[in-house]
């Protein structure tokens, strides 16, 4: 991300939180006890949408590291989201004025201490707008509760702040927005942007911190909406819009914390959602805290329990934290509401307590309260226990980049919550929904999206699945929208999920022995699905598949905790029970690289360099590629492509000057030509010649170009110049057998070539789907090019560059990488130009007389 459009997030957010500001403060102040100056509807209609658009300022800068600022928006984004919510309720009558009073004020007391710890830390890194904003909307908020508690007291004092705010927000985001219009030239006053690499210093301590500060901004809202029974007040929608609101925000923390390969942090913040979208649900059943009678908080308490134990790997005080959350799932199974109240006012203490380390954290490169040593002494201490180095590399996808972090972890969580909410099933109990649909649909689909992204085709299909069908089974079974339908029309659907999941399970024996386990047992959940769609469940056995399904699911869990924080032990999957050629789980799968790390292309030129053949990504489309002083690599992969007659393969250099010592056999027009138009996605087709042998092609360089001709490049992309550094020139075609469409992502290689490549870099989608222009040069001397096929670069193009090419040529001027060493020796000089010159030079007379009669190709190198 560039400078400038980090300058323009920063001003978005800032004229964001200003406009916010402005409609506040003009509403507070032109508002008296009974009544108010803007509709409650329409106000909170307009919150929502700033807070949208400072959602979107945040996000986009917190990819930026600005994390301080970024954490200061969303931490505004859910205040005033909630906030809106809230007054969109009142204005159409759903709550009264007194449940709007007790609604609000305990999210404006949450907002209200945690902006004013975002101040403090504001203050220890001396930004001085941020703190201004922080401390000028805290107050803010503090003066709405004493207006709303008092009644007609407050309205000013709450009006200025936001003044405050306001005219501050607008100086600074005007001054940064006028930056960015004149690039720099125009700047007001204290508005320019600090040296960037102290910025960078200061606030690079996590990657994903700023996001993680927000979730516990959210667990202190709900904290306050929960415990505020203790305090006189009465649970009601309103405190839903505060729940509902920190569900969908902490959702979005997860993807983001996923992105961030935080594994750990992102399930517990995906538990997090989870836990608010069940308390908003219930508290629209019922006028208390969740205390429904299923088996759902003992069994995500267990959950709880194995996540804090694993995230002391990282951070103690995060296990210790998470124990909380254990207690709170304990004290509503115990169905005591005092209990969970209680525990939930704890919580509200300990997260201000975390949030405040975590800003310090933010913006000091000391990690003193993470006490990370003590769990690693503990391990070493352990002979058979061994740590997993911290390392985003050990997130590396099964085919190439990604990313996200793996979510399997999280997947297989869901599976357990949804599967141990059937057992408690009674009869039509609207108490499971939020457990089946939320945690086995909508963070399944999730978790299905993210493996898509890392390649994982299988176990995305098995998780998006499996959330279609719990979402599905989950509304119609416990959502009340059986009606009529209950019966055949049902029935049809659910056999269609069989059906698929038959599909599923045979693909699983390609797998592994715990992934076939795991389809296999799902089958009979779904089947009780259909056995209760018509009647038939025989008594006991949605129960028992269930337990098994929780099980084998919980076991998967464990695994894949294991095996994402210990070198050893590792709790086994087990082997593919069936094994094709090219199959198995990715066992035997080539090197799949990152191709933005330079030691992956290092690992790719030394198994070219031993004659491998390999996938790559260019500018245009991946390529199958080898290196041309190994003849028996070119020969596999043109046996490999499958390639056709009538096209043939390429030859690329990383730059004009790998044509250096042939540079005396190729017309100057023609590497003047060359010398101009690359690198990019221009590949020239030119005679072939006694010049190829150079490069060690030996017999297989009849595979390259036809008996006329060869094609050749230099792509315009980095990856693929600095590996043709390493190797030298290269033989190349197409990743994908003759016939069949261009590859465009590194899964593709994979898929369509198997394992007859031997290792894959990887850079994701390919940046564009067109192949390369080619250019017919054989007749470039008579002052004419052709094209075979206008791809990607357009004919004008091409055409203005031969043409410009064309007229410096014709008035001298030579191109000097091409120009012959003057220290050559005199007698090296002399015999150039005589004997086997002399042949060439009658070839040279002949074919250049259209450019000037008088040169021969050895002429220049006199001249100079």
């Amino acid at each position: 991300m560039t400078q400038e459009q980090q300058s323009l997030h920063l001003s978005v957010g800032i004229l964001g939180i200003s406009g916010g500001s402005l409609l506040l403060l003009i509403n507070n102040y032109a508002s008296g006890s009974l009544s108010t100056f803007i509709p409650d509807t329409a106000l909170g209609i307009l919150l929502l949408i700033i807070a949208a658009l400072l959602a979107y300022a945040a996000v986009s800068r917190c990819l930026s590291h600005a994390q301080l600022f970024s954490a200061l928006c969303l931490s505004i984004s859910a205040l005033w989201c909630g906030l809106g919510l809230v007054h969109i309720l009142l204005g159409q009558k759903v709550i009264s004025f007194d449940e709007f009073r007790f609604a609000l004020i305990p999210g404006l007391g949450a907002f209200s201490l945690a902006l004013f710890l975002i101040c403090f830390i504001a203050v220890l890194a001396k930004k001085v707008v941020l703190i201004i904003i922080s401390i000028g909307i805290s107050l803010a908020c503090a003066h709405q509760i004493v207006d709303l508690t008092v009644g007609g007291f407050g309205h000013t004092a709450t009006a200025a702040n936001y003044l405050l705010v306001f005219v501050i927000g607008v100086y600074f985001g005007v001054g940064r927005l006028l930056s960015v219009i004149t690039h720099g030239k125009a700047e007001l006053p204290g508005t320019g942007l600090k040296d960037k690499k102290v910025v960078l210093k200061a606030e690079q301590g996590s990657s994903c911190s700023d996001v993680v500060i927000v979730g516990l901004v959210l667990n202190l809202l709900s904290s306050a909406m929960l415990s505020s029974p203790l305090f006189g007040a009465v649970l009601n929608p309103g405190h839903v819009c505060w729940l509902w609101t920190a569900a969908v925000f902490q959702l979005g923390i997860c993807v983001l914390i996923f992105r961030a390969m935080d594994t750990l942090a992102a399930t517990f913040f995906a538990f997090m959602a989870l836990l608010k979208f069940t308390e908003g649900y219930f508290v629209l059943l019922i006028e208390n805290p969740p205390v429904a009678p299923v088996a759902c908080p003992i069994v995500f308490s267990v959950l709880f329990s194995v996540l804090a134990l694993f995230y002391c790997s990282k951070s103690l005080f995060y296990g210790f934290y998470q124990l909380f959350f254990t207690a709170y799932c304990i004290a509503i199974a115990t169905q005591s509401s005092r209990g969970v109240q209680g525990v939930q006012a704890a919580i509200f203490i300990v997260t201000a307590v975390m949030i405040l380390l975590d800003s310090f954290h933010m913006i000091s490169s000391s990690q003193t309260f993470t006490k990370q040593e003590y769990f690693k002494s503990l391990v070493n201490r352990i002979k058979c226990l061994t740590l997993k180095a911290s390392d985003k590399s050990q997130h590396a996808p099964y085919l190439g980049f990604s990313k996200y972090a793996d979510a399997e972890v999280l997947g297989h969580a869901c599976n357990v919550l949804a599967a141990f909410a059937l057992i408690s099933a009674n009869g039509d109990s609207i108490f499971l929904l939020p457990w089946v649909v939320v945690s086995g649909g909508i963070l399944q689909l999730l978790c299905g999206s993210v493996a898509f992204s890392r390649g994982k085709t299988f176990e995305s299909t098995v998780f998006v699945f499996y959330g279609m069908l719990w979402t599905f089974w989950g509304l119609v079974r416990y959502g009340g929208l059986y009606g009529d339908v209950r019966g055949f029309n049902v029935a049809v659907g659910i056999i269609s999920f069989l059906l698929f999941n038959c599909l599923v399970t045979i693909a699983a024996l390609f797998l592994s022995v715990a992934w076939f386990i795991y389809v296999l047992t799902f089958q009979l959940i779904v089947i009780s699905f259909l056995l209760d769609a018509v009647g038939h469940l025989p008594y006991g056995y949605d129960i028992g598949v269930a337990i098994i399904f929780g099980l084998v699911s919980f076991y998967c869990f464990m695994a894949k905790m294991f095996s994402s924080t210990f070198e050893t032990p590792q709790i086994p999957l087990g082997k593919p029970i069936i094994k094709l050629s090219g199959v198995g789980g990715g066992a035997d799968v080539c090197p799949h690289v990152p191709a933005r790390k330079a030691t992956s292309v290092q690992q790719i030129a030394d198994i070219m360099k031993n004659g491998g053949i390999c996938g790559m990504p260019t500018d245009t489309v991946y390529v199958l590629v080898a290196a041309c002083n190994r003849p028996d690599a070119v020969v596999k992969a043109y046996k490999v492509k499958k390639q056709a007659e009538d096209r043939p393969m390429s030859m690329w250099i990383s730059s004009i000057k790998q044509l250096e010592p042939v540079r005396h056999l190729l017309s100057p027009l023609l590497l003047d030509f060359m010398e101009a138009a690359w690198p990019s996605s221009i590949s020239m087709v030119i005679p072939r010649g006694p010049w190829m042998d150079v490069f060690g092609l030996g017999d297989a360089a009849k595979h390259i170009g036809t008996p006329q001709s060869i094609a050749i490049r230099n792509p315009d992309c980095a990856v693929a110049t600095h590996l043709m550094n390493l190797v030298g020139p290269i033989a190349v075609t197409s990743a994908n057998p003759t016939g069949e469409a261009d590859t465009t992502h590194h899964n593709q290689v994979f898929a369509k070539l198997g394992d007859k490549v031997d290792g894959v870099l990887c850079d994701g989608p390919s940046p564009e789907n067109i192949a390369s222009t080619v250019v017919d040069c054989t007749k470039i001397e008579s002052g004419q090019i052709g094209f075979f096929r206008v791809g990607i670069i357009p004919k004008s193009k091409v055409l203005q560059i031969f043409e410009d090419v064309q007229k410096r040529h014709m008035q001298g001027e030579l191109n000097p990488a091409f120009e012959y060493d003057v220290h050559l020796p005199q007698t090296q000089d002399n015999s150039s130009e005589t004997g086997d010159s002399s042949s060439e030079s009658g070839r040279g007379s002949e074919n250049y007389s259209s450019i000037s009669p008088q040169q021969s190709p050895v002429q220049p190198r006199n001249e100079a």
